[in-house]
């Protein structure tokens, strides 16, 4: 076998790696980014500890068809970013806060669709997705709404025992 072919192999290889150890996978198209632009948003999603990174889309289709997934045929054309990500919200998240700090953003990256826990999202979604907060974010927000009666209730029966004096 040709060298070529063998280092296709081994790139296909590491795309169905990483999109396995990923719970979300976000494709976006990319057009016009400066190297600035890249690298500001490179610095981003290694802060969530995600990868931003562009393949071939022709190796991306193979990975897939490999793991059984074919329905990103229809997206993988043209040119593509994937955000390998071990979280299922951050990506998407990082991508609308990037877009909306720097309007020039908006139509310079582009969000196509996501493979979400094994499932496909298509565009709509990934919005929706980038809408969710973050797991720390609900977690406080759950621990702050059971916090709430007991602190209230400490408030009351505090107020109980001034009154008593």
């Amino acid at each position: 076998m040709s060298a070529n072919l063998e280092a296709k192999k081994s790139v296909v290889e590491e795309i169905k790696t990483k999109i396995q150890a990923s719970k979300s996978v976000v494709l976006a198209k990319y057009d016009k980014l400066t190297v600035s632009e890249v690298t500001a948003l490179r610095n981003k999603f290694r802060a969530v500890s995600s990868e931003y990174k562009v393949y071939k889309n022709t190796l991306v289709r193979k990975a897939f068809n490999e793991l059984g997934v074919t329905d990103f045929d229809k997206d993988l054309n043209g040119a593509t970013a994937f955000v390998f990500c071990p979280d299922e919200t951050s990506a998407c998240s990082v991508i609308a806060k990037a877009v909306k700090e720097t309007p020039a953003l908006e139509e310079k990256i582009v969000p196509k669709c996501a493979y979400v826990s094994g499932a496909y999202v298509d565009a709509a979604g990934v919005k929706k997705l980038a809408a969710i907060p973050s797991r720390e974010v609900l977690i406080a927000k759950m621990l702050g709404c059971l916090q709430s009666p007991i602190a209230n209730f400490a408030y009351v029966l505090n107020s109980i025992a001034q009154n008593k004096q």
